[in-house]
């Protein structure tokens, strides 16, 4: 057969050991002229092969006569499920040149995957180099900084990194910890005085660093100098390194020049609290993920509602579903409105809402939502438009981009509008009273 011929090729060129390990346990389940198809015992053993020796199995084959199309797939009955192949003495084997514990991971969440991940402009630079280094893509670079505040998405985003890597590529050395976990290995390190093989594990036997909350670092002198030590190395040899942080690296006191400079030397990605769009899609995916009926208003006021910190929206929805469950019925405005009102001390604004604006101009020029959102340009929708979305600048947070998002119209257009009502409450006395008396009757109503 054509499969062992290429064994006892590869075994001339191969130390034995490493044959025994790695080519002998794979059998051919088929094999036909437009190829062979190859199987190992786990998905982790299948991935080491094509990562270490597909290229030397092609070269083999089609040296044999055979061709150079070489599929893999797993079969558990090969070994024992779950696991890498046992050796002869039933302990479990490690891979060439890669110690005991090779992996050093925190927790995991199984949602911090980029499947679940809503992008948007405020956070879309920081997922793709994320996602490009999770694939081998070095697009931005093999060094990414990001920051931001507390509850925006860099644990998501980092995590999602380490999934797709046990995914694509289980036999990548991964290190994932926090700063105050390599600050505290290190000070392990000189207590015991084994800080060369702490050395060691942190530069020859790591592929990809990923180390979370480096501002906590602010004034620890020492450790800054190893962990500037241990980046110099990972970057010059082509390693992978992903940085976060709550400030950026020029807002972090207490550090060491030369350990600013280095963190600051590939990619800097701010991630900024969501805008409107992308909190709408938060909101939605979180609640069909809980199980609840999605109703577009009760959506877009929550968004309208919640801003910021992404925790602070699982907790509303959370409670949002409590009190569904409670009251056995699905959730509808009063619902959702009595508990944001309760939520957190009182997340509502003070002010008139943008729901609230947009509710009582399509009810005092009788038009409907969808009228205010349309293309039209007829002069009776034109106008209330126009109203809506200077009431909405004048009120509320949003910025001229989350305005037309709501109105399905860019910036540009928001601000026309602005400057248009502002420029007929001066010239038109009419304009102005109508104005007056809408901004008076909203008040009141909040």
């Amino acid at each position: 057969m054509l499969w062992k011929t290429i064994q006892t090729d590869i075994a001339a060129v191969l130390p034995a050991s490493e044959y025994e390990l790695w080519i002998k346990p794979i059998v051919c389940t088929q094999e036909h002229e437009k190829g062979i198809t190859l199987a190992g015992p786990d998905r982790f053993f299948c991935a080491w092969v094509e990562q270490r020796y597909l290229d030397l199995i092609r070269e083999k084959s089609v040296a044999a006569g055979g061709s150079d199309v070489i599929l893999f797939q797993v079969d558990a009955g090969l070994g024992e499920k779950g696991r890498a192949p046992l050796g002869v003495s039933g302990k479990q084997l490690r891979l060439p040149g890669v110690p005991q514990g090779a992996l050093q991971l925190r927790s995991l969440h199984p949602a911090f995957t980029f499947e679940q991940f809503m992008v948007g402009e405020s956070n879309v630079l920081a997922q793709s180099a994320c996602k490009a280094l999770a694939e081998n893509d070095y697009t931005f670079g093999r060094c990414l900084f990001m920051d931001s505040t507390t509850g925006l998405g860099k644990s998501h985003l980092t995590q999602a990194v380490v999934h797709q890597v046990l995914r694509s590529a289980p036999a990548t050395r991964l290190r994932y910890l926090t700063a105050q976990q390599f600050s505290s290995e290190m000070v392990k390190g000189i207590r015991n005085k084994s800080m060369d093989q702490f050395s060691r594990k942190y530069v020859d036997d790591c592929d990809m660093l990923l180390l979370e909350d480096v501002h906590t670092l602010t004034g620890r002198s020492k450790t800054q100098e190893e962990l500037n030590i241990v980046l110099d190395y990972l970057l010059k040899s082509g390693r992978r390194v992903i940085l976060t942080s709550a400030l950026a690296p020029d807002k972090i006191e207490g550090l060491d020049t030369d350990f600013r400079s280095r963190m600051a030397s590939g990619l800097l990605a701010s991630i900024q609290p969501p805008d409107f769009a992308t909190r709408v899609s938060i909101i939605r995916n979180k609640m069909t993920a809980q199980g609840m009926q999605v109703q577009d208003d009760l959506v877009e006021y929550m968004a309208e509602t919640l801003q910021g910190d992404i925790r602070r929206m699982e907790s509303a929805i959370m409670n949002v579903k409590a009190r569904s469950c409670l009251l056995k019925m699905p959730p509808d405005m009063l619902m959702v409105q009595k508990v944001l009102g309760d939520f957190a001390g009182g997340v509502v604004p003070a002010g008139p809402t943008a729901r609230m604006i947009c509710d009582f101009i399509s009810s005092r020029f009788k038009l409907s939502r969808e009228d205010l959102r349309s293309r039209s340009r007829k002069r009776s929708i034109v106008f209330p438009r126009q109203m809506a979305m200077y009431l909405t600048r004048r009120f509320t947070e949003h910025t001229l981009s989350e305005i037309g998002e709501m109105y399905q119209r860019d910036h540009s257009t928001v601000l026309h509008s602005v400057k248009t009502i502002t420029q007929l409450m001066v010239r038109d006395t009419s304009v102005r009273e109508q104005v007056d008396l809408i901004v008076d009757t909203l008040e009141k109503r909040r």
